[in-house]
Parts: C-alpha cells; structure tokens; sequence
C-alpha cells in the first residue's frame, strides 16, 4: 500500500473469501491446525462416503437434500471432518479434551485475525456454512440431526453469522483496530462482484473448477438435474437470506497445469493457449477431466479422466486444444441444466475468474454455448465482492448495494462465430466421451490415489 502511496489508516475495513469446504481443525489452546487441511477436491475420503452410504435407506445420496442442497459426496466438509475424526488420533483427542475447533478456511483466518488462542472470534458466515452439508438452508441453523448422523460434536462448530457484518477486529499488525465485516465464498464473492442481485442473474468463475451459480432470489429452488442449490449471500443481520442454484465442475483451470506441469506439453498457461490457436481444432479428440470424478451434473465419483478419439495425426497442440474445448463443454453441461432447472434459458453468460484473460477460450465457449460471453473489464470479482459486503456492513458503511446507487461495469464482448450446429455436433461427441469415462473406478477400493 505505502509503495502505491495509499495511506493506511484510509482502510476502513477488510473482507475475506475463501476456498470454500476445505477443511480445518484446530487446538483452540496452542493455536496451531492438528492436521494438513483437506482441500475441497480431494478424493481420499470416498471409503468415508461409501460407508455413510450403506447407513442411509435405499443408499440414496441426495437424502439430506431438501435441507442442505447438497448430496452425498467427497466434496463437501462434513465428510472430510468425519475422516479426520476417523483417522487422526491427535484430532479425535482434542475433541474429547474439549479443545478442538473445527473451520473451513474463512473461520481459520478471522480466528486468527481477531486474536486467535486469545480470543479469536470462532464464526463462518451462511455461504461457508451451506458447503459443510450440516447446515439448514432454510432455518440457517446447524442442524442436530445431520450432525448426529456424521457423528460431529456440535460444540466444535463456529457461529453461523451474515455475510455483511463486524465479526471483530485486527488483533495485531499494522492493521490492528480495523474492522473485519465481510466474509463469503469465494464463488458467492464472485456473484456479489458481477453485481448479480436480481433473480436469473448468473455467472461463471473459471479457476480450478468452473463455477455457475444463478441468483434464484429469497426463494430456494431444488434441481431436478444435478446443479446444488446453497446459499447466494445474507448482507447483514436482519436482511433476508438469497439462494442460488449452482453447477460445481471440479477440474478447469487445473486441465491447463495438469498439461503444463505433470505432461509437460508446455511450460506456461499462455503456452497452452497458443498450442491451441497454432491449429484451432482437436481434430476429434476430445479431453474429459475426470481427476477426481465427475460433480455437476453427474456426480460420478467412479469416473477418471480419459482423452479419445486419438489418432496417428494427433499432436500436442490437438490435445492442448481438447483440454480447452472440455472446460466450455463442461460448462455447456451444467449450463443446460440450470436452464431446465430455471425455465428461461440465459440470454448471455457473465464470466470471471484466471482463465478469462485467455481470449481462444472466451470465444470456444461463445461459439459452444451459442449464446454471447461478457467479461467485466475488472477481472478479480472474488475480491471485488467481498471488499463489497465489507464496506456495506452495518457500522462500516462506506458504500451501498442498493442497484440504483452501483456503478455502471465495462464489458468485454464474445459472440459466437460458428454454425449451431457444428457445436451440438461437437457437444453430442463430448457427451458420449462422458459416458466412457464413467465406472472406471470401483468405489470401495478407491483410495484417492
């Protein structure tokens, strides 16, 4: 800040957002995690998910979801909170010592932040809590008989708090005193950021994972093709809940490094981009990414990744150019499903996140969704959004959200530029890749690696 000569004490207030479901659990006395934190994307508690499985009537994985959203998978932190009380001896102690605290990332840092062992403020915010698979939606409360069912002490959980609103204060550093009042999701900031307020607005985040979420309003909508429905965001205390339908998709922008550092075809992102435009085609080789099953709208954990269709023609740049079709395919998937869910199809698709500065890929998923893709000029809406809800927290209010008083965005504009139907063409051959992706792996030996 000072090298950009912003006076410090101009920073009324911090927000944060987060990787959501990665899981933590730490000593409350020393203040240090009793364990590696489980990311979001890792597949070493299916043996978890199977035997939950085996306990529920008809094993039916979307039992709990007319109360979370959510279904029964690797992906969400109820499960990876069970393992860690499965396998760790040092976490299942400090439970019964009545020591331990468990988080996802945004509790682990306003935790730390508001004082930490001497007393850190242990909350989540909605958004955070509705990925944890133990959350109501409805009744915004942690639910007992959810908790019970994973056998998860409810003692350990934080304090489920709005999205906009002061938590507490910086302890230390050169910050100390300033107020932090905003905390979402990472894809929740996104939406907030895209300024998607109004019922049927969406975005999708391309990072890791591709993320569509649309605002459905104060109403939860359940889908009937794979898409979760989670909290959108709660800004303030007394202002109502909003929910959003959302279309998980676990391997985007990872495709791209997986290209780069495990196959080495390329030594940078932009590398992989400029193989794909030498040749503007896969040449019928499609790239399904199934590292870690498939979520949205399948959620396949059996699946694993397969590229076909190879022939002796094919070349890196063909495959460089399928990893970067399947990200817009993916997203034409669940893109389908939240307009079947919705009933009105979207009209133009608002994106974010790293992978929009590559142009080839803003306009492969133009010309594959048939619709226009518009990216706002301010590319980093995760913070954008929480800096948003920070600054209209009640006691901050260094601006509003109101849609009246929000500033009119710059867009960038991809209009689709191939015949429909070569897309649906190429979408229908994507499609039957999916299937042969599919039951490669046998659940119960699955040990994630």
């Amino acid at each position: 800040m000072k090298e950009l000569n912003i006076d410090i004490t101009n920073i009324r207030a911090i927000g944060v957002t987060n990787q959501r479901e990665t899981t933590v659990v730490w000593d409350k006395t020393t203040g240090e995690p009793l364990y590696n934190a489980i990311v979001w994307l890792d597949l070493r508690t299916q043996t978890t998910v199977d035997h939950l499985l085996k306990r529920i009537p008809g094993k039916n994985k979307t039992f709990s979801k007319f109360k979370t959203g959510l279904p029964l998978s690797t992906y969400f932190s109820a499960v990876k909170l069970r393992w860690l009380l499965d396998n760790v001896e040092e976490i299942k102690k400090a439970v019964e010592d009545g020591r331990a605290m468990f988080g996802t990332i945004d509790s682990w840092l306003i935790w730390s932040l508001t004082g930490g062992k001497n007393g850190g403020i242990h909350c989540t915010d909605v958004t955070n809590a509705s990925r944890t698979m133990l959350f109501n939606i409805h009744s915004l409360e942690w639910d007992p008989e959810l908790c019970k069912f994973f056998e998860i002490p409810m003692e350990i959980l934080p304090n489920v708090r709005s999205s906009s609103e002061i938590y507490g204060v910086m302890e230390s550093g050169a910050l100390t005193g300033v107020p932090i009042s905003g905390c979402l999701g990472d894809q929740h900031a996104a939406l907030v950021g895209q300024m998607c307020f109004q019922d049927g607005q969406a975005k999708n985040t391309y990072g890791t994972g591709c993320f569509l979420l649309c605002n459905t309003g104060q109403k939860s909508v359940f889908s009937e093709h794979g898409l979760l429905t989670t909290i959108a965001y709660k800004m303030g205390k007394d202002k109502p809940a909003f929910y959003a339908l959302e279309g998980s998709v676990a391997i985007a922008g990872a495709v791209v490094r997986w290209l780069r550092d495990n196959l080495g075809i390329a030594n940078s992102s932009l590398e992989v981009e400029k193989l794909a435009a030498e040749v503007g085609t896969s040449y019928g080789c499609y790239f399904v990414p199934a590292f870690s099953g498939l979520y949205a709208p399948y959620w396949e954990p059996s699946a694993r990744g397969i590229i076909c269709g190879l022939t002796q023609f094919t070349n890196k740049n063909h495959i460089a150019f399928a990893a970067l079709e399947a990200v817009c395919f993916q997203t034409r998937e669940i893109l389908d499903a939240m307009n079947k869910d919705c009933g009105i199809p979207l009209s133009q698709l608002q994106v974010d996140g790293g992978m929009t500065t590559n142009k080839i890929l803003m306009q492969l998923q133009s010309d594959i969704l048939c619709i226009p893709v518009v990216k706002p000029s301010m590319a980093e809406t995760t913070a954008l959004g929480a800096a948003m809800a920070a600054g209209a927290a009640e006691g901050v209010e260094v601006w509003s959200l109101n849609p009246r008083d929000l500033t009119a965005v710059t867009w960038e504009r991809f209009e689709p530029q191939i015949n429909p139907e070569e897309s649906e063409y190429r979408y229908g051959r994507w499609k039957k890749a999916v299937m042969k992706s599919m039951g490669w792996e046998a659940s119960e030996s699955s040990n994630g690696k």
